[in-house]
């Protein structure tokens, strides 16, 4: 246990949506139970825990990998329960895992600007559960769903409390969405706050409509959007399966931007489902663009350094 307390930092490294970062590690024992903390989840704009459940199979995944690193034998037994999803225990032998402490330390999103072009065939192929389409033919489902959820008062509301804008909020270096890390430069990063800040006066004058035109042209260009498609009830395991993807396309040089909010918002979740053939929207379980940034992201805040 002493040997899984020192690894934590590298553990935290999983992704989340709006880097809430929800884990919780109860060492009980010869066990970790695999919790999450309620305070950390997003209520009201991943009302089924889809997104939650998502990052936690990414912190196993995260955990199995830098604890097989590290030559320790762990594995992982689900056994869901108030605020948990299982347990890290001593397994016979190492985790095997082609993926290392050093790939979850690089993999990182990206949502600055991407070069134009399209993932290898052989790369999608390896990719299982993943569906592809062009940039352009979801850039009126991003525009439709930004625009629904900036016009959502408490959505809206939600978001901001995970934003990090300037140097000076007291949890820039911990948690959160940071100017940096949503690529925005200082004129960008205080128009936003400003606006947020005058949201229930602007809101009936057209703000959300602004809002959601920022990100217009996000994809207006010849890229690629993955879509993990799955059942419903193994959002846990497909989390697992999402973080060794994006391991996977880090390797290669590839990024991810998650653009979660297509399917957080019923009328374009049902017209991506439609688009792409598949017959339960609610088997759409996770949508990212991919390809190669033209700038290095910084590292995303975290709780454990």
């Amino acid at each position: 246990m002493r040997e899984l307390r020192a690894l934590e930092p590298d553990f935290w490294r999983a992704p989340s949506a709006h880097n809430t970062q929800p884990w919780t590690l109860t060492y009980t024992g010869a066990e970790a139970e695999v919790g999450w903390d309620p305070s950390r989840a997003l209520p009201v704009s991943d009302p089924t825990g889809r997104d939650l459940r998502l990052s936690m199979g990414a912190f196993v995944e995260c955990c199995l990998i830098v604890c097989a690193d590290a030559g320790l034998p762990v594995a992982f037994r689900p056994d869901p329960g108030p605020l948990r999803v299982g347990f890290l225990h001593a397994g016979s032998t190492p985790y095997r895992t082609p993926f290392t402490t050093a790939d979850v330390r690089a993999r990182g999103a990206n949502r600055g600007e991407y070069h134009p072009g399209h993932l290898p065939e052989e790369v999608v192929a390896g990719l299982t559960g993943m569906r592809r389409l062009a940039c352009r033919d979801l850039a009126d489902l991003l525009h439709a769903a930004d625009l629904r959820q900036f016009g959502d008062r408490e959505v809206t509301r939600e978001l901001r409390s995970w934003l990090r804008l300037t140097h000076r909020h007291r949890r820039y270096l911990l948690d959160g969405l940071s100017d940096r890390a949503l690529a925005l430069g200082k004129a960008r990063a205080l128009a936003l706050r400003a606006s947020l800040a005058l949201y229930p006066a602007l809101r009936r004058l057209g703000l959300p409509r602004v809002l959601a035109g920022a990100s217009r042209g996000l994809l207006d260009y010849d890229g690629d959007v993955l879509v993990l498609v799955g059942a419903q009830e193994e959002e846990l395991e497909a989390g697992r399966l999402l973080m060794r993807h994006w391991l996977t396309l880090s390797g290669l040089g590839y990024t991810t931007h998650p653009l979660s909010q297509i399917i957080d918002c019923e009328p374009t979740r049902a017209a991506l489902a439609e688009r792409l053939g598949v017959t339960d929207p609610r088997t759409l379980l996770h949508v990212a663009r991919v390809g190669r940034p033209e700038t290095p992201a910084p590292a995303s805040a975290r709780l454990r350094t």
